[in-house]
């Protein structure tokens, strides 16, 4: 184990409505959850995060569960807010947390909401912020933090640095983890008429936790990041080619539009196909004939 994961696990996205068929996977290694769905006990106590019993079903028997938090804007002009940076350490403490994650990226300023993941400068300004950030957030929640890089469907014009540049010039500058998107390399690549492979062998390695896998679509002349549908075959590709030099932890995100049992388990035989790992299975009452 090199990082916070073992390097040849395999995980899934739990969400509630695919927690059925999650709890009967055997060979399972970890379950992402989306740190913001978990709720506090109340008002009065607010100190207690709230655990689906399904989900604390696969914490009590090994599963790893790593909280994915969408809100804290690392990239945000303001300091991480250190209500949000609480939650997260409380949502690791609730789950037994190897780590936590979230992405570079921001959603809100000045008082606005975004509802979305939105790009940060590739600028040495926007890195200093970054890095006071990951530090604060870091400092707070008392298990390794690691960053996601994020799909967008355009670039600011004053960008100093490629994506590969910045992401290593943060992981550098404060020792954080990186959970490495596949996926979204190959949609910013193909977005941009760049070579993905060439992008994906750019990335720092070195200090990856795990890697998310999800599907799109094109649209529009884009190729668009939704979760919504299969993994392409040429991100299945991707992961194969990089895998052999780089042994990490996989992950297959789906966010909703959820295929039957049967083709869930479909795409996480394909991503263990292409990282040549022990296949994932499910007892007969887990797939829906």
């Amino acid at each position: 184990m090199i990082g916070p994961l073992p390097e040849a696990a395999l995980g899934i996205g739990w969400r509630p409505e695919i927690c059925g068929v999650i709890a009967q996977l055997d060979g399972l290694d970890f379950c992402e959850v989306v740190a913001e769905s978990l709720p506090v006990k109340s008002e009065q106590n607010a100190n207690e995060v709230v655990v689906p019993v399904e989900l604390a079903a696969l914490r009590d028997c090994g599963t790893y569960i790593v909280p994915h938090g969408v809100s804290l804007s690392l990239g945000g002009a303001e300091p991480v807010a250190e209500a949000r940076v609480r939650r997260l350490a409380l949502c690791a403490d609730a789950l037994a947390a190897p780590l936590v994650s979230e992405h570079i990226a921001f959603v809100r300023a000045g008082g606005l909401e975004a509802g979305h993941l939105l790009p940060v400068p590739r600028t040495a300004e926007a890195l200093a912020v970054l890095t006071a950030n990951i530090t604060r957030t870091q400092d707070g929640i008392g298990v390794p933090l690691a960053v996601e890089n994020i799909a967008a469907l355009f670039e600011w014009p004053d960008d100093e640095m490629t994506e590969a540049e910045f992401l290593t010039e943060i992981v550098e500058r404060t020792g954080v983890h990186l959970l490495l998107d596949i996926a979204n390399v190959y949609a910013n690549a193909r977005n941009r008429g760049r070579d993905p492979l060439a992008e994906l062998r750019r990335m720092p390695a070195e200090r990856i936790a795990y890697c998310h896998i999800a599907g799109g679509v094109e649209a529009g002349g884009r190729y668009h990041d939704t979760h919504l549908h299969p993994v392409p075959a040429e991100v299945l590709t991707l992961v194969a080619d990089f895998v052999r030099d780089h042994p990490v932890p996989l992950m297959l995100e789906r966010d909703g539009s959820y295929p039957p049992d049967e083709e869930l388990l479909d795409e996480l035989d394909a991503i263990s196909n292409a990282a040549a790992r022990a296949p994932i299975t499910a007892t007969a009452r887990a797939v829906r004939q």
